[in-house]
């Protein structure tokens, strides 16, 4: 009997967009979600949802491209989605239902009920685990958003750690915020000690918003911790010089972060610019992302921020006899 292996190639997509208020149109208990509702100055009704779940999943399934073709995304995090709801009608009733996502989510104690969700392709992420991580209360700020940590083995064999992140916001001043993005910072390494203390070489991914810059502190003390942001770089084809842009200014808040083992099989990182997701920008000149209300004007778009795209080459061997 001859044995022989076979070298074997399969790419692996991560996503991260931050969807911008993916609210549905009924009040949540004890949430401050009055902003999305019929009856308020956005008229936010069943229709605009819709509209809203499908522009999503129609920006989702884009960023699947390739040079020879499309497949879908693997893992999808997501930013800025109010409940399970939500959810499970993104994943099973929008124009995404068919590429068969499976989804877990976090219930934070965010007073407008905004939570973050890892979208999962089960045919390539066999979830392994997966729990909030709650932020400690920092100073006179309200409660800020969990962190989502999920566990999954990915087709080499290897388990893939993926936590998402939506960091406090900069309201009041970027100065004068920081300390609350770094008592995020400071969870997301404790969680990282903690993955390495049993398995030192493991592959880590987070991806998010932490609104924050690359040269920023949060992101500064996470890169200093033995992870690097592949984001840092990121451009689009069509225009986009970062994922958000603010008074004419391009600019990235969204990143995707590996540990050195994850970005030793990284194939690149980019924007997903394409033309349906802008629009231009008449005050400043140039093109910005297609959002979906401008002021209290319906717009018609997708999300303030636009998709990064990071794609993974994964080389193994598969081991047959004769």
């Amino acid at each position: 009997m001859m044995s022989f292996s076979v070298l074997l190639v399969s790419i692996f997509t991560i996503v991260e967009l931050n969807c911008e208020n993916l609210f549905d149109y009924q009040h949540d208990s004890l949430k401050n979600d009055y902003e999305y509702l019929p009856d308020a100055l956005r008229h936010w009704d069943s229709w605009k949802y819709w509209k809203k779940l499908n522009s999503i999943g129609q920006e989702i399934i884009s960023c699947g491209e390739q040079e020879d073709g499309w497949q879908v995304p693997d893992l999808v995090a997501l930013c800025e989605v109010e409940n399970d709801s939500v959810l499970h009608s993104l994943t099973k009733r929008s124009l995404l239902r068919k590429a068969r996502y499976e989804y877990v989510m976090t219930d934070s104690p965010d007073e407008r009920g905004v939570d973050v969700a890892l979208l999962y392709s089960p045919f390539s992420f066999a979830l392994l685990n997966h729990h909030s991580l709650r932020i400690n209360p920092v100073g006179d700020r309200g409660p800020t958003r969990d962190i989502l940590y999920a566990s999954g083995q990915i087709i080499t064999g290897d388990t893939l750690h993926v936590f998402v992140v939506h960091a406090p916001s900069r309201y009041g001043g970027e100065r004068s915020s920081r300390p609350y993005r770094l008592a995020v910072a400071e969870r997301l390494c404790a969680a990282v000690d903690s993955i390495r203390h049993f398995s030192p070489h493991a592959k880590i991914v987070m991806a998010g918003d932490f609104n924050d810059y690359s040269n920023n502190a949060s992101i500064e003390r996470i890169e200093n911790h033995g992870m690097t942001d592949i984001s840092r770089d990121a451009k689009g084809t069509h225009g986009a010089k970062g994922t958000y842009r603010y008074q004419g200014e391009w600019g990235s808040l969204d990143h995707i972060l590996v540990s050195q083992s994850m970005a030793a099989w990284l194939l690149d990182c980019r924007i997903n610019d394409q033309p349906f997701l802008l629009e231009d920008d008449e005050k400043y000149g140039g093109v910005q992302p297609k959002r979906n209300y401008k002021g209290f004007k319906y717009n018609y778009g997708y999300s303030d921020h636009l998709p990064l795209i990071a794609r993974f080459r994964f080389d193994f061997r598969t081991h047959s006899q004769e």
